[in-house]
Formats: structure tokens, C-alpha cells, sequence
């Protein structure tokens, strides 16, 4: 009898690991992404968000490309793709999202990312994101960010009174590189956001121990999507069937638990309060000397002529090499001779950089700067301080997969996950 009830007890810890758990309410959605653009891990996503659209209150579909040639274009052809599996997905699941509504709340933002002031113009995606965010429910809304932050940043900087009536998700670590001047007005004047922001955990979904963004081999399409429908045919487009699909803790967050408790343990990740997001402004060119944490901001201003040009004019480009390519940013002429740029590192390296500009005397500058690996590190003296509803990934050394922190918070979910979505897919053979 002992033994039975051994065996049973322990048969219940097992499932009771990898269990999903129910979540309170189905939770009201926009998604802001750069779909179509240089990372083809957003249209896995998509394909993932459509064949559980059921579980979601779908408000709005944002293309938010802050670099690349994303667009909302895509967005609606992997909803054609969806429309013509649809028939078979719903002799299973009847609640599944229509193609037509999905159309209508799909919205084009801002192409290519903002100026040092953090914003531009209103776009139909900001807009949208406002029209929804001010919508009369007892629910928030849950933004969950797969791209740049630039519609976001908009809407609040145009509607400051959502920040109460939104709760955001973002997939910050190389997005937050494009989005260095829209993350840091956010920021800077919202701190009291409910926001999670995702720097390195969600790398544990698709992780093997190695360096970040990489794809390596598995049989996941070979086993479970091979033959499945117009959606499982397009998902061989995209890192040849490998699994990566970067954006989707944000969903699998909000289909296990209650998300309003970020620090519980989920299919999306674990999370803990974070109390300052790191800004280190330099007044001059840096050396191996300078160390700033991954993700943080690096401000630096250059003195140069005083011109009479427009606040946020493009006057100079920071070229940092990038594998085998060399990556350019703008930098920016804020009046009275102060030139300026942000950067955020999206992992630790040293990095070189050389100045670019017609100017002369920014033309040729360089420098260096150590990256080290644990965010958000040391508060600085001109560090954002955040309120208490700002979280991120966990700094506990145990829960580091590889260099990755925080990614075994993901990481120990990833055969669960898979064999859920294993059940959608057969629905399409």
C-alpha cells in the first residue's frame, strides 16, 4: 500500500511539473511586431498565435518594424495561410479567431525606428494600440512586444493615461538595440508601468548552451509539422523548419498561471523586480576601461561645431562590426554643439566603434567598451529608477542555461510546450 501511494504521489509530482496551469481570465491582446523583417522568427510566432487564437481575446495585430522590412502585409498573408487550414482547425476547436475579424485589427506603425527624442509621429499602429487601450473593461490590455517599441513609446507619449490600462510583455535583448531611444523614453517618463521586460530568458525556448540567437538542428518539424496543412508547408520557410520562434513566451506567459504574478513559475518565463534600468552617459569617446552591463544604455555625447540645424537631425553614424557585416547607428545634433547617440549592447563582448559624419571634428573618432554579463547590474548615478511593477529576468546563477540568465525559467517548459502544440498540428494531418 506504502509503495502504491509512493508510486502515485510521485507520479503526481511529475505531471504536476509540467502541468499547465488555468489561467484566470482570458486575457485581452494586441501584438506589436516586426514581422517581415530580417528575423523570420516572428512568423513562427504568428503561425503559434493563430492555431491558439482560442485562448486569446485578440485586440490588434501592430506592425511595429523598427528596423528591416517588416510590414502589416505579412501579417495578413499568414492569416490567408491560417484561413485555408482554418476549416480543418475548427472540426477540433470551434473558438478559434476568424480570419475576417483578424484582418480588421491589423494595423501598420511606424517603419524604422525614432529619433533621440524617443518618438515622431502617430501612426494607424499607435493609434490602434490607444483605441484599445482605452476600451471600457474590467480587464487590461496585454501588449506583448516581438518587435520595437516605437508605436508603443507613441502611443503613450499621445495618450499618457494608458499607461494605467495596458501591461506589457516586451522581447527586449536585440530589440532593444533598435529601440535604444524609444526604450529609454519609456523609461524615463513611465516608470510606474506594469511592464516585463524580457532581455535573455526567452533564449531558453530554443537554446542549446551556446552563444544567443542561434538555431541549431531538431526534428520538431520532421516529427510534428511535416505534412500539416498551408501552415505547416510555410513554416519550412523560416530556418528551415527549426524551431525558434523568439516571440512566443510572451503568449506561452499568458496561457499558464496568472499573469499578473510575474514572479510565478510559467510556461513564459519566471520573472523578479528590477528597480533601475542601467544609463551610463559618457561626454566623449570611451576605452576598455568604461564596463557597462548588457542591455543598458550607453548615452554618449560629442562636442562638435554649433550648426543651425532642426533638433534630432542625423549628423553622424557609430559603425560597430557585426559578424561579418558592420552595423551603423545614428547619431543625432541636440543644439548648441552637443552630439549625441544611444546604444544598447544586447550581450558582453568588448566592442570597437568608429565615428562616421561629414563633420570633421567627429569624423574618424573611436573607441572601446567592455560589456559584462548580468543585468541590469550595478545602479549607476544616471540610471532610470523604475517603480515597483517594472520586472526581469531572474539573476539567479542557478538559472543561467549557458551565458543565457534566466533561461532555464523558460528552458524547463520547452518539451512541454512542444507537445501541447504537437496536438494542433496533428489537427491539420
Amino acid at each position: 500500500m506504502k509503495k502504491l501511494f509512493l508510486l502515485t504521489f510521485i507520479c503526481f509530482v511529475q505531471f504536476s511539473i509540467v502541468a499547465q496551469n488555468p489561467t484566470p481570465t482570458k486575457p485581452r491582446v494586441l501584438i506589436s511586431t516586426d514581422i517581415g523583417g530580417t528575423d523570420p522568427d516572428d512568423n513562427q510566432s504568428m503561425t503559434h498565435l493563430l492555431m491558439y487564437s482560442d485562448l486569446f481575446q485578440l485586440e490588434g495585430l501592430v506592425s511595429s518594424p523598427s528596423y528591416g522590412d517588416g510590414n502589416k502585409e505579412e501579417i495578413l498573408r499568414m492569416i490567408d495561410l491560417y484561413e485555408k487550414d482554418l476549416p480543418k482547425l475548427k472540426k477540433h476547436n470551434k473558438k478559434l479567431a476568424q480570419p475576417k475579424y483578424l484582418r480588421s485589427i491589423t494595423k501598420q506603425g511606424l517603419k524604422g525606428n525614432a529619433s533621440f527624442s524617443g518618438f515622431t509621429k502617430a501612426t494607424e499602429g499607435s493609434d490602434w494600440i490607444i483605441k484599445c487601450a482605452k476600451k471600457q473593461s474590467d480587464q487590461p490590455l496585454w501588449v506583448l512586444g516581438w518587435g520595437g517599441l516605437e508605436d508603443i513609446a507613441q502611443a503613450l507619449h499621445d495618450a499618457p493615461e494608458i499607461q494605467n490600462k495596458i501591461k506589457i510583455y516586451w522581447i527586449g535583448g536585440p530589440n532593444k538595440k533598435w529601440s535604444a531611444n524609444s526604450y529609454a523614453y519609456i523609461v524615463k517618463n513611465f516608470p510606474n508601468l506594469f511592464f516585463i521586460e524580457v532581455n535573455s530568458s526567452y533564449y531558453g525556448f530554443f537554446s542549446h548552451n551556446n552563444e544567443p540567437d542561434t538555431v541549431k538542428t531538431s526534428d520538431y518539424f520532421d516529427t510534428a509539422i511535416q505534412g500539416a496543412g498551408h501552415l505547416g508547408k510555410d513554416f519550412k520557410s523560416y530556418y528551415d523548419g527549426e524551431i525558434k520562434m523568439g516571440d512566443s513566451p510572451s503568449l506561452f506567459y499568458l496561457m499558464d498561471g496568472n499573469p499578473d504574478n510575474p514572479g510565478r513559475e510559467s510556461w513564459g518565463g519566471s520573472f523578479e523586480k528590477i528597480t533601475h534600468s542601467p544609463r551610463t552617459i559618457y561626454h566623449g569617446t570611451t576605452t576598455l576601461k568604461d564596463t557597462v552591463a548588457y542591455c543598458s544604455i550607453i548615452e554618449m555625447h560629442l562636442k562638435g561645431p554649433k550648426k543651425e540645424l532642426p533638433i534630432n537631425t542625423v549628423c553622424f553614424t557609430m559603425e560597430i562590426p557585426y559578424g561579418n557585416n558592420i552595423q551603423k547607428w545614428s547619431g543625432y545634433y541636440l543644439g548648441n554643439g552637443d552630439y549625441a547617440i544611444r546604444y544598447i549592447p544586447k550581450k558582453a563582448e568588448n566592442i570597437h566603434y568608429q565615428i562616421r559624419s561629414e563633420i570633421a571634428e567627429l569624423n574618424g573618432l573611436e573607441g572601446d567598451i567592455v560589456v559584462t554579463n548580468l543585468w541590469p547590474g550595478k545602479q549607476q548615478k544616471d540610471s532610470y529608477i523604475l517603480g515597483n511593477n517594472w520586472y526581469s529576468d531572474k539573476s539567479d546563477s542557478s538559472l543561467f542555461d549557458g551565458k543565457i540568465q534566466g533561461g532555464k525559467t523558460i528552458l524547463k517548459w520547452r518539451n512541454a510546450i512542444l507537445e501541447d502544440w504537437t496536438k494542433r498540428w496533428d489537427w491539420l494531418k
